[in-house]
């Protein structure tokens, strides 16, 4: 019965029995048969067949629900056999904010420390992923911004310093532009950074110059005298020489960086208690470090690889 557990909750991931199907390597009748005998010995309807595709009724999503729990307690009994140690595919979404070289550096050492695991690594929007992390497609999620309702922890805190040109930065302490008239440089919406940007500032529609997903052009546009931009404080000091922050004390721009894991994860926990412990350890010294802010006599560096 666990095989037909498996195909259920596989069902609820991908949405149709085609794909559930060419996950689990069977035919899409032999997927439907699993199903039917699930719900034979549950005794009523897991699937709406009357849409298409067909959807999860309440009990189907009661047993999806449940049968994480199976799974997970499975795979804990299985490791019973191998010392506890973690094994299998552990599926990690991390925030557009957050995929620069440091934190992806400490992402894979954690994961290398653990011979059995294979990481599948997804990159997006934090809302994104927090709505496959809900889904059941991830493991586990590193987001940026509130905890939702139900889940999350909060590890640690991503300050971000507004950066721009030296030539307009002159032009901001002239008093040339103010917070809700400045130009921007910033990645496209739905960026956790932008939103928290323009909440400060009370604009809904900020005047963007450059959207740009690309960090590395962002920069470059930043450099340019475009528009401000906004960057992680801990990667201050590799912005190079030509680009300065701004002054902006008042927009307190900090976001909360918040692990979403599984509950039902079994062995395969401690990878994501490794990986808070350490990430907890990056944010909260960057949080706390005193200021090392870059001016225009600044030794260049190597640019970071993240803008927000």
């Amino acid at each position: 019965m666990i095989d037909e557990i498996r195909t259920l909750v596989a069902f609820a991931e991908e949405g149709s029995i085609q794909r559930v199907a060419d996950r689990v390597r069977l035919t899409q009748p032999a997927v439907s048969r699993q199903v039917q005998r699930l719900e034979a010995l549950l005794g009523g309807a897991l699937l709406d067949r009357r849409q298409k595709p067909p959807q999860l009724t309440a009990l189907g999503a009661r047993a999806v629900e449940k049968g994480r729990e199976i799974l997970a307690a499975f795979e804990e009994m299985k490791a019973l056999a191998h010392g506890a140690e973690p094994q299998g595919v552990f599926r990690l979404g991390l925030a557009n904010g957050l995929s620069d070289d440091g934190v992806s550096s400490i992402v894979a050492e954690v994961v290398d420390g653990f011979g059995g695991i294979s990481l599948h690594l997804k990159t997006g929007w934090s809302g994104e992923l927090a709505e496959l992390y809900r889904q059941g497609q991830l493991d586990a999620a590193i987001v940026l911004g509130e905890a939702p309702p139900g889940g999350g922890a909060v590890i640690g805190h991503e300050e971000l310093a507004v950066i721009a040109a030296s030539q307009f930065a002159d032009r901001w302490r002239a008093g040339d532009f103010t917070l809700a008239d400045m130009p921007w440089v910033l990645s496209p919406e739905p960026c956790d950074a932008r939103r928290l940007l323009a909440s400060r500032v009370g604009r809904r529609h900020l005047p963007v110059t450059g959207e740009l997903d690309d960090p590395r052009l962002q920069l470059a546009w930043v450099r340019r005298g475009a528009g401000a931009s906004l960057l992680p404080r801990r990667l201050l000091h590799a912005v190079g020489e030509g680009i300065e922050e701004i002054e902006a004390a008042s927009l307190a721009l900090t976001l909360p960086v918040v692990l979403l894991a599984s509950p039902h994860l079994g062995a395969r926990g401690v990878v994501a208690d490794t990986l808070a412990a350490r990430l907890a350890d990056v944010f909260d010294r960057a949080f706390e470090a005193p200021d090392s802010r870059p001016g225009r006599n600044s030794p260049k560096r190597s640019r970071p690889k993240t803008v927000l």
